[in-house]
């Protein structure tokens, strides 16, 4: 793949990441029943958006894909292409969540998919990028946008857990088909609900992530266009050898 290839497909990444993000804060204003506070994202399927949902989701899904095939150039180890790997698995996670909402069984497989693959994905791309494209200016913003991703995983995570033993402490009741409480649950005192908040973070980080690492690779195109272009201009003397 040539670099202008290269470029356009970071720039394009880019451009999904950031309509994932715009698309999230549409469905705030859209969907205001849904407590931020302790609703995941996922749960927007059941009002009355659904589809707009399963837009940001595709869009997560291309900007994923869109950014494997970029980033796909530059990196030569293992660890980059596993990282890379992941990174088109973890878009498949998220196309499995444009397709099946919340209340599917897959989508199990899509949070795991595109949820939890998706940081490993981001450090290990990072990791493998940095050494190997050693003149990049963005370094510190990339190194530290990939471990946000991993750090807002694991405070979803950890809300999740909080919230199911404050929610069963204080007497609430968790349906047991595993969907998700009713609009118009009010949580009893006590209970600890920020999962919502982190849920959320986590998709801005992942997108944050996805920015940082497509300016990265336009940079990348970039210098190796700029590097190309003066070898091209190096006059080639040739060497002759006479015979006497």
């Amino acid at each position: 793949m040539n670099t202008s290839a290269s470029r356009s497909l970071a720039v394009v990444s880019g451009m999904f990441a950031a309509l994932v993000g715009i698309l999230l804060g549409a469905l705030h204003m859209l969907s205001p029943e849904f407590d931020p506070s302790w609703r995941v994202v996922s749960e927007y399927a059941n009002g009355h958006y659904g589809g707009v949902l399963s837009l940001m989701f595709a869009c997560w899904a291309a900007s994923s894909w869109a950014l494997a095939v970029a980033v796909r150039p530059y990196l030569q180890s293992v660890r980059g292409m596993v990282g890379v790997a992941l990174l088109v698995a973890a878009g498949v996670g998220q196309a499995l969540a444009s397709a099946f909402d919340i209340n599917h069984p897959l989508h199990g497989l899509a949070d795991l998919l595109g949820g939890a693959g998706f940081p490993v994905a981001a450090v290990l791309v990072t990791m493998a990028l940095l050494r190997e494209q050693p003149h990049l200016r963005a370094r510190k913003s990339l190194r530290w946008s990939a471990h946000f991703t991993w750090f807002t995983l694991i405070a979803t995570i950890a809300s999740i857990a909080a919230l199911y033993f404050t929610f069963v402490h204080a007497g609430g009741h968790v349906p047991s088909d595993g969907k998700s409480l009713p609009l118009g649950t009010v949580l009893p005192h006590g209970v600890v609900a920020v999962v919502g908040y982190a849920n959320r973070l986590m998709v801005v980080a992942d997108c944050v992530w996805a920015i940082v690492a497509a300016f990265s690779v336009c940079e990348g195109a970039d210098l190796l266009s700029a590097d190309r272009h003066l070898q091209s201009r190096v006059p080639q003397h040739s060497v002759s050898v006479e015979c006497e």
